[in-house]
């Protein structure tokens, strides 16, 4: 039987939860304003009150945009980022109001611990800790490598991992030449991948098979987008 301080923490979790999903309504006005059509494949991956690690490919700011698309789909779900993200506006305060949590990489020992606290909270209400596991942007053909951290949480706590692609934004989007046009992105949701009896050895394999599993649906959607203004000619009018 719950105590009256478990149903506290309980009614405060979902409280917390609810006024996120409220505050990505409004920032979903966004993506139509800016031209943005997103294309979610794979929905049926995304079990509710099911804790999983999502890992997802990071190639700009325009990636939250994808996550306040898609965040009423997840029901329960937070994020972790690097704390310069918050001072990134406008998308850094609207992170924090979506209950992004931040960390210091500087401070190896502070960073830890916030991974850890998040882990915990994942495990106990049942929510998805989104992570981008390359660290920082790229957009270049091939993803980064991915740095070990989220693959240490799913393993820790024997999470699933649900890889989310986003597909390529260099029809849209050239940060050189200052050019952003409206644009269509597929995200596709990959079935999750089972951490259940790896251990901290398992993980290099692990982090090579999400990995190569992601790099092959980006390549393959980046195909298939479509794009209502195409960003070539435009690029080359800048080069």
């Amino acid at each position: 039987m719950a105590t009256g301080l478990e149903r506290l923490d309980d009614d405060r979790a979902q409280m917390v939860l609810q006024h996120i999903r409220i505050a990505t309504y409004p920032l979903r006005v966004l993506n139509p304003l800016l031209g943005l059509h997103w294309e979610v494949h794979g929905q049926e991956h995304i079990v509710i009150d099911r804790p999983a690690i999502v890992v997802a490919n990071h190639q700009s700011s325009v990636d939250f945009l994808g996550m306040v698309y898609m965040w009423p789909m997840f029901h329960k779900i937070t994020a972790i980022a690097k704390k310069e993200l918050f001072y990134a506006m406008p998308f850094g305060i609207t992170a924090w109001l979506c209950g992004t949590r931040f960390i210091d990489r500087r401070n190896p020992d502070k960073a830890k611990a916030s991974m850890n606290a998040a882990l915990d909270y994942v495990k106990e209400k049942s929510v998805k800790l989104w992570v981008f596991p390359e660290g920082t942007r790229s957009m270049a053909d091939e993803m980064l490598p991915f740095k070990k951290g989220a693959f240490h949480l799913a393993v820790e706590g024997q999470l699933p991992i649900l890889p989310i692609v986003y597909s390529s934004y260099r029809g849209f989007l050239n940060h050189p030449c200052k050019i952003f046009n409206p644009g269509h992105i597929i995200v596709t949701c990959l079935p999750p991948i089972s951490t259940k009896g790896m251990t901290k050895a398992d993980m290099p394999n692990l982090m090579e098979e999400v990995r190569s599993q992601m790099m092959e649906v980006y390549t393959t959607t980046s195909s298939e987008v479509h794009h209502p203004w195409p960003l070539a000619e435009a690029v080359k009018k800048h080069s």
